[in-house]
């Protein structure tokens, strides 16, 4: 029926430059691609007159300056593309190419679209049909109440009586809120909500190949750099959010790293992706030059980063395909963060035996000049006592920072509050003034002088300067630990220990790190606490990717078999623990 009157109507749609027009239940012309709805409207013929009698071509638009403050009728698919759009314009002003916004990040909000059946398809979801409805309302649509009180007055009435703008403001922000709700394929993980524009975010990040990863994205977020958390206050004025809009648009805080990184990994199997673009050796991503900013990050010497890069090559781990998403070979999204940190982890561990005794003895071959001599050479020893003391510290001071900060990071008061209901809506205006005057009071109280700290992709700040958070350990030199074997430097160190690492069913059990933390070596845990506060993840998910690195190791060397050595012996021995065994 509607191609009846939308055959005349060819001009093309303004946003997709389709020409495909509907009709909605209220009369307007829509686009069926994109869902634009514009001010075009059907031709009325009155059935209950003369056939001489006026006939109604036209809506009326009402009062203008109304209708700019009451809004306009959009989709919930429409604000999460402002958001992305206002998260996309903020990473780019942080210095990431533009080539991530027009080329990379639109294509897939547009595929993502055409997936979901909300747009750029010939045969879009209607589940909304364009039916308003008032707050608590169980009527099937309120226009289709008023057309029924229209048709019994006179012919020649204006029908922009019956939809006057004046009631806009009773209706929910947007059109589709409460279906978007309710909707299975929500329930089905398939629509978009806050979090998922995090990882969309990152799946295109990903495939441009930034220097940014995960942690940094969400370390921008926690800080305000991107918007998250208010991102609303930035959506057009025209653009009312009320009533259920709360629900999809207002979030409490920033997801974890593990639940981005699973939201992308579902994303990215969900838009069905080709191979992305491979991430080699020479990629700021991949391990071996990533490793060289997390080294400088934890105060290490850079002589680790030639035994870590030899680490990855006796283990294969220098191959692109195993940090390169393909849905056939590599159908998994790479955590190149959290490699990255396994990586130097298992390298300490050869290196230094983190065992909470062989460390400590190195460090004494190492200690040629007092741990505080007041002007070190910059040529001497690294010393692993001494790195623990200076990093322990500057760690500790960060730490307590960070939860000092957190709740003062954080904005008092959003610039558009929600109201879910009409109820709420006193108690949150009394809670809204109370915390104005708060935050006023501690504006005035609290120091003019600091200076909030810019974006920055490291954690600590090492040198000589004043400001800083210790002395730099980055020239240290590691011949102390290590000794000339057939031509050949080799590590002093010559056990290497292990957990158990038997691979579960991930559908059964996901982690035994909780089983086995109190059996693990003081320092292996702090070194892991260091890491896991550097990427801002759980320690639990580092260790996983630890135990990940280590079964490929094992695995590679001949004579092996399952991560395990044949004429090596397990079990306790003084300065180890039971459950852990040493190569």
């Amino acid at each position: 029926m509607d191609d009846e009157h939308t055959a005349s109507f060819t001009e093309a749609c303004s946003q997709c430059s389709v020409v495909n027009w509907g009709i909605s239940d209220e009369g307007r012309f829509y686009c069926r691609s994109c869902h634009n709805v514009i001010e075009r409207t059907k031709e009325v013929e009155d059935t209950y007159v003369d056939r001489s009698s006026i006939r109604v071509s036209t809506l009326s638009r009402g009062s203008r300056t109304k209708r700019s403050e009451c809004g306009r009728q959009w989709m919930i698919c429409e604000g999460f593309q402002f958001i992305l759009k206002n998260q996309a314009d903020a990473l780019i002003a942080l210095g990431v190419s533009s080539h991530f916004k027009d080329q990379v990040l639109c294509q897939l909000w547009r595929l993502y679209l055409q997936r979901s059946r909300q747009a750029f398809t010939s045969n879009p979801v209607r589940s909304v049909a364009f039916k308003m409805r008032r707050p608590g309302s169980d009527s099937e649509s309120v226009a289709e109440s008023r057309a029924a009180s229209a048709s019994e007055t006179d012919g020649d009435t204006n029908l922009s009586n019956a939809e006057d703008s004046s009631d806009w403001p009773q209706l929910s922000g947007s059109a589709d809120a409460l279906t978007y709700i309710s909707s299975p394929r929500r329930r089905s993980h398939r629509l978009m909500s806050m979090k998922k524009t995090l990882a969309l975010i990152h799946v295109a990040l990903t495939w441009s190949r930034e220097s940014l990863t995960l942690s940094d994205l969400l370390r921008l977020v926690n800080e305000g750099h991107v918007p998250f958390v208010d991102a609303y206050d930035d959506l057009p004025a025209e653009m009312r959010l009320a009533g259920k809009d709360a629900l999809i648009f207002r979030v409490e805080s920033v997801p974890s790293h593990r639940v981005v990184h699973s939201e992308a990994q579902a994303l990215v199997l969900y838009l069905q992706l080709k191979s992305f673009p491979p991430i080699s050796r020479q990629c700021l991503l991949h391990p071996a030059l990533l490793s060289l900013r997390y080294l400088t990050d934890a105060n290490l010497p850079d002589k680790l980063h030639p035994w870590l890069c030899r680490l990855m090559d006796c283990a294969g781990l220098t191959d692109q395909t195993f940090f390169t998403f393909d849905p056939l070979s590599f159908p998994f999204l790479p955590q190149f963060d959290v490699q990255t940190a396994a990586i130097i982890i298992v390298t300490m561990k050869l290196m230094f035996g983190l065992d909470d005794h062989t460390e400590w003895d190195l460090c004494n071959v190492a200690g040629v000049k007092d741990d505080h001599d007041p002007d070190p050479d910059p040529e001497a020893e690294f010393n692993l006592r001494r790195w623990y003391r200076v990093t322990h510290a500057a760690l500790t001071r960060a730490q307590q920072s960070r939860e000092r900060h957190d709740v003062a990071r954080k904005q008092w008061k959003t610039k558009k509050p929600l109201f879910p209901s009409k109820r709420m809506k006193a108690v949150m205006v009394k809670r809204k003034r109370t915390a104005e005057l708060v935050h006023r009071c501690f504006h005035k109280l609290s120091c003019p002088s600091v200076q909030r700290r810019g974006p920055s992709t490291f954690r600590f700040c090492w040198g000589d300067e004043d400001g800083v958070d210790g002395p730099s350990l980055h020239h240290k030199k590691l011949s102390a630990v290590l000794s000339l074997k057939d031509h050949a430097l080799t590590p002093l160190n010559t056990a290497y220990w292990h957990p158990a690492l038997t691979s579960c069913n991930p559908r059964e059990c996901v982690t035994h790190f909780s089983e086995m933390e109190a059996e693990l070596p003081r320092s292996f845990m702090w070194l892991l606490q260091l890491f896991s506060f550097l990427l801002d993840v759980k320690p639990d998910c580092l260790y996983e990717a630890v135990l990940k690195v280590e079964r490929r190791i094992l695995a590679t060397r001949p004579g092996t078999r399952s991560g395990t050595r044949p004429g090596t012996r397990s079990g306790t021995r003084s300065g180890t623990r039971s459950g852990r065994e040493r190569r």
